[in-house]
């Protein structure tokens, strides 16, 4: 293991790159002495808040879709908005099959996305009508499988 001269904490700060490189080294080498730790430890917990912000952002793209899909009475955009609701849908699914415990931030994660989306549609689309709240199960099955727009 080549090891730099740099100290860790520094190297984290001038060369992200070869301080993975280097926290990789010296975990496979058990070097748990020359670890840094601190550094190490915010990563870890950024990758945590990392699935959960891809989590709110694809529900909000999906949310925003939906709300389209369902209230905006523009025929010709539907076969899009359907293509990107089916594609959010497959993206939500993988992340959290990777990551089952995502489920538990399901809630939040939705009250969170629901407020983005619906910001954005009114934005966008001030012509039509959008609910204050969603009118449909918000349930994770529900929510990546049921074609809301053909409810009614």
């Amino acid at each position: 293991m080549a090891q730099t001269t740099i100290k860790p904490t520094a190297l984290y700060e001038i060369d992200y790159l070869l301080w993975t490189e280097e926290i990789i080294a010296q975990l496979k080498a058990r070097d748990f002495d020359h670890l840094d730790v601190e550094n190490l430890i915010e990563e870890i917990k950024d990758l945590g808040r990392s699935q959960k912000r891809e989590l709110r952002q694809r529900l909000a793209t999906l949310l925003e879709h939906l709300l389209k899909r369902i209230y905006v009475e523009m025929p010709q955009e539907y076969n899009g908005w359907e293509r990107i609701i089916r594609e959010q849908r497959r993206q939500i699914r993988l992340e959290i099959k990777a990551s089952p415990s995502l489920k538990s931030v399901w809630k939040q994660s939705f009250d969170l996305a629901w407020e983005f989306a619906l910001e954005t549609v009114r934005d966008d689309y001030t012509n039509f009508n959008f609910p204050n709240r969603w009118p449909f199960e918000s349930d994770i099955n529900a929510i990546l499988t049921v074609n809301f727009w053909e409810i009614g």
